[in-house]
């Protein structure tokens, strides 16, 4: 065999359970290799993926996938996975238009057992799969892979209490690298640190379980008898863990990156009589140095120099100028509190924590928790700024009802990546909010679309607003604005032809879009005007009244249709006597795949051009 094309010959699971050690060691480094190099062309996870290489080796090498389902946490961590199964022909597609996911996704693969984006579902999940094989009659093992980070969300613990003591055919693993996207934070963050320097008890079980398998007629009955005094000997010496109260043999911690270990420990694990909690230690970036030594940055990376590890894109972003904007009032406002749910670098939040210790706050992979949280703050005189993204910001929609908005708290919610965000498609996509927010009382929704719209509705939020209040920013950069548009500051604005009988209604970065097509119209000789909402919920009644002076009204959204501003807003118009003709151009009742963000607003008819094509073909005529 080629060992240079070793990667290559992997067609599918099967192909991997001939290999013998040596090549399985060179088969890792090839993965590695394919790893750094398609990410730092079409960006993605990295760090994540780099290291899980052997776990995932491993699993495929001790488990009969699809018969026996691997489920992923969050699932920014199945590059190998998705290598192993069939797709790596197609990997270099990766989070490309047309291409495959950076998730798993059973439409995609069989070998995909669950759909996954966010983070602390596997456990549950896995426990469905566990459950369903049992009522079945099938056979088979599930396999839960989770990160220590994703230990942090509550979801978690209520599937580890829910699957305690249920059937042997469910094993974690909990995949222990002390991150998840920012450094872990919280006592099980500290916990896992006591359990990782008792690795001598797990050495001289496994040594023990070996030798007395192996004792002639006798070795399994009395395995089963040394296992079950064990637990009590075990508490005895170094105190049982969590999870063993909750119901799992307890398996660990042993070195991720060791195949040999790894082989060991599945294979005892597949031998309990009780599901299994498997605890291993990995090195998060492993084998790219830049990743190893940043995590952080390689957690999400856009495309990047190999040699150098330097990003190619980057410069200023909507989440650094929130990040400042929100340090330049923590500095005049003591009352102000910075919160993030273990994103604080993604979400611009750097500084704030460096700056205010005492008043920053990460909560770990907690979103419901955070707005609770917040709202404890704030009833208590303070200020919460909680920095969150959209997608993930949806966890905790009930804790904004309940908690927050019924109590009428000021409670300010930074919503970062609002609107399409591209490449990591369907999961993560931040169009759903505007549609759940506008559903909820005393909540205010800005969405600016430049930096200095940006801070003003930042402060209208803090100072200027009661309740729940919500700005949302895309991911990025702003958008490049004629000279002559400056924004009043005001719930909304009109720019182009004031006295035009055609009007555009948008708001958020698609103002952009809008303008760059009101120009091209007006070289047609098509008279439009554009309404651009910066306060979005509630509207403004002084822009309805400006909207129905017109005959004809074209909603641009970039968002959900069904609940959406374009919705409400055509409503308004209706309620109050509107005689003319409407269209509305929003995300109608599908889910975002992934590709480009400049692809998918393409994609949607939310690009320059289809908005342009769109009043041109309706209107051109009646005009001319």
């Amino acid at each position: 065999m080629d060992n240079k094309r070793l990667l290559n010959t992997i067609k599918s699971p099967d192909d991997l359970k001939k290999l013998n050690k040596q090549q399985l060691d060179i088969l890792c480094t090839q993965i590695r290799e394919e790893l750094i190099s398609t990410v730092s062309k079409n960006g993605g996870h990295l760090a994540s993926n780099l290291g899980v290489v052997e776990l995932t080796v491993a699993l495929h090498k001790n488990f009969n996938c699809p018969e026996d389902k691997i489920v992923f946490d969050v699932g920014h961590q199945c590059y190998a996975h998705k290598m192993l199964t069939g797709r790596l022909d197609k990997f270099s597609t990766i989070r490309t238009k047309d291409g495959i996911s950076g998730f798993p996704r059973p439409d995609e693969s069989k070998y995909d057992a669950f759909i996954a984006g966010h983070s602390s579902t596997s456990i549950s999940a896995g426990f469905g799969l566990s459950e369903a094989m049992q009522i079945k009659n099938e056979k088979g093992y599930v396999v839960a892979v989770i990160g220590d980070g994703a230990l942090s969300g509550g979801l978690a613990y209520e599937a580890l209490n829910n699957a305690g003591r249920s059937h042997d055919n469910l094993i974690v693993i909990l995949n222990d690298n002390k991150m998840s996207i920012s450094k872990n934070v919280g006592a099980m963050s500290r916990y896992l640190a006591v359990i990782r320097s008792r690795p001598k008890y797990y050495k001289f079980k496994i040594t023990t379980d070996k030798i007395v398998s192996n004792i002639p007629l006798i070795g399994k009955y009395l395995r089963r008898f040394l296992f079950g005094i064990k637990s009590g000997i075990k508490s005895v010496l170094y105190n049982s863990t969590i999870f063993e109260d909750m119901g799992f043999a307890y398996l660990g911690p042993i070195d991720g990156h060791d195949l040999d270990k790894l082989d060991s420990i599945l294979t005892l694990a597949k031998t309990m009589n009780r599901p299994a909690l498997v605890h291993i230690n990995t090195v998060k970036g492993k084998g790219y140095g830049f990743a190893e030594k940043d995590p952080n940055v390689f957690h999400g990376v856009s495309s990047f120099d190999v040699d150098t590890g330097e990003r190619i894109s980057g410069g200023d972003n909507f989440s650094d100028e929130f990040g400042k904007t929100v340090c330049e009032f923590a500095e005049k406002d003591s009352r102000i509190c910075g919160i993030t749910a273990a994103m604080c670098e993604s979400t611009g939040l750097s500084e704030f924590k460096n700056k205010y210790k005492n008043r920053f706050f990460d909560v770990g992979i907690a979103e419901q928790h955070a707005v609770t949280f917040a709202s404890g703050l704030s009833i208590s005189g303070l200020v919460p700024v909680f920095a969150v993204y959209s997608t993930f910001l949806q966890r905790a929609y009930d804790q904004i009802i309940h908690d927050a908005a019924i109590q009428n708290l000021k409670v300010v919610l930074g919503i970062d990546r609002a609107g399409v965000v591209g490449e990591d498609g369907e999961t993560h996509q931040g169009v759903f909010d505007v549609a759940f927010l506008n559903s909820i009382p005393n909540v205010t929704v800005y969405s600016p679309c430049t930096y200095d719209e940006l801070k003003a509705d930042l402060n209208n939020a803090v100072y200027n607003n009661s309740g729940v209040c919500a700005v949302r920013y895309p991911r990025g950069k702003q958008p490049k604005l004629p000279d002559d548009y400056k924004s009043s500051g005001a719930a909304y604005d009109i720019y182009g032809d004031k006295d035009a009988s055609v009007a555009i209604v948008t708001y958020g970065r698609i103002f952009a879009n809008c303008v760059d097509a009101y120009k091209m119209l007006k070289n047609e000789g098509i008279s439009v005007k554009i309404i651009k909402l910066n306060r979005i919920k509630p509207i403004d009644k002084n822009a309805v009244n400006e909207a129905l002076g017109c005959d004809k009204l074209y909603f641009h959204e970039e968002g959900m249709k069904i609940g959406g501003v374009s919705e409400h807003f055509a409503s308004l118009c209706y309620e109050n006597g509107y005689k003319g003709s409407i269209s509305i151009t929003a995300i109608n009742d599908v889910f975002v795949p992934h590709a480009s963000v400049s692809d998918t607003l393409k994609s949607l008819h939310l690009d320059s051009d289809s908005i342009y094509q769109k009043i041109k073909g309706e209107c051109g005529l009646c005009q001319q």
